[in-house]
């Protein structure tokens, strides 16, 4: 899943595509480069973000939509407002990816209108306070029991589970261990039912705890480890900024492994 950030403060990619045309050509990039999903978001919701009227983010985004719809992968649209996601939808967009999970009664009653696929992330807090309150008494089995709950919301208007992916919200309300523990139980998630689980790690601050790199876009070769690590864990969707360098990293690790995580025996017809 590729990144397109139409915003001028998101925390790695501030500004570089809040032109349209910018944003659409940066959206075809991503796709050349491999990217089998776009994901497109008009407000960010770093850490410390400020919420965007709902006018701004429509102009932003949908001049983006519309120049997208010829795209051959799905776009996605990274929103938590109802009224967004309507005119997302009536746009061309397929898939909505909701940081709140879909908690508005509101967001789901648009989505069950629809075929959309539907991306449920959990997220302690709000973008504003999220770091700052940051409390769990068992990080995996709470967010285990969120995204279980949704599951079970959507599901009783409609929403089946083969239309959902589930993300435990790397960084969203998470300190460092946080991360690390649903990194380690990123598998278990797998047994909810839902069509995937999305790992979204790409140029994030715990990386650059880890790395020691302050700047997000310093941040390749750590995002490629993570991202690396999530699918050994059984992620079946990597959200990133750096698709070509994502891909291939995947690519490789499929190959001598299996897709399994273990280094597998050359065939005799491999080369």
């Amino acid at each position: 899943m590729g990144i397109v950030n139409v915003t001028p403060d998101s925390f790695s990619d501030a500004g570089d595509s809040l032109a349209p045309e910018s944003a659409v050509a940066k959206a075809w990039r991503l796709i050349e480069e491999g990217a089998a999903i776009i994901d497109v978001g008009a407000e960010s919701t770093r850490p410390g973000a400020t919420p965007v009227a709902l006018a701004d983010e429509l102009s932003r985004l949908l001049p983006v939509l519309h120049g997208l719809r010829d795209s051959p992968v799905p776009i996605s649209v990274d929103t938590y407002k109802p009224d967004v996601m309507r005119a997302a939808l009536d746009a061309g967009a397929s898939i909505i990816n909701d940081i709140f999970g879909f908690r508005d009664t509101a967001a789901i009653d648009v989505v069950s209108k629809s075929n959309a696929g539907v991306v449920v992330m959990h997220m302690q807090g709000t973008p504003p306070t999220m770091q700052s309150q940051v409390h769990y008494d068992d990080v995996v089995k709470e967010v285990e029991s969120f995204l279980r709950h949704r599951l079970s919301a959507l599901a009783l208007s409609g929403i089946e589970a083969d239309r959902v992916v589930i993300d435990p919200g790397f960084g969203f309300g998470k300190r460092l261990v946080h991360n690390q523990a649903l990194l380690a139980h990123l598998s278990s998630y797998g047994a909810l039912g839902a069509a995937g689980v999305l790992a979204g790690l790409s140029r994030k601050g715990m990386l650059g705890t880890i790395s020691g790199k302050d700047e997000p876009a310093k941040r390749l070769g750590s995002s490629i480890a993570a991202a690396l690590l999530a699918v050994s864990q059984g992620a079946n969707i990597v959200r990133c900024h750096d698709v070509a360098a994502t891909v291939d990293a995947i690519k490789v690790w499929c190959y001598f492994s299996g897709g399994g995580g273990v280094i597998r025996p050359p065939a005799e017809s491999d080369s």
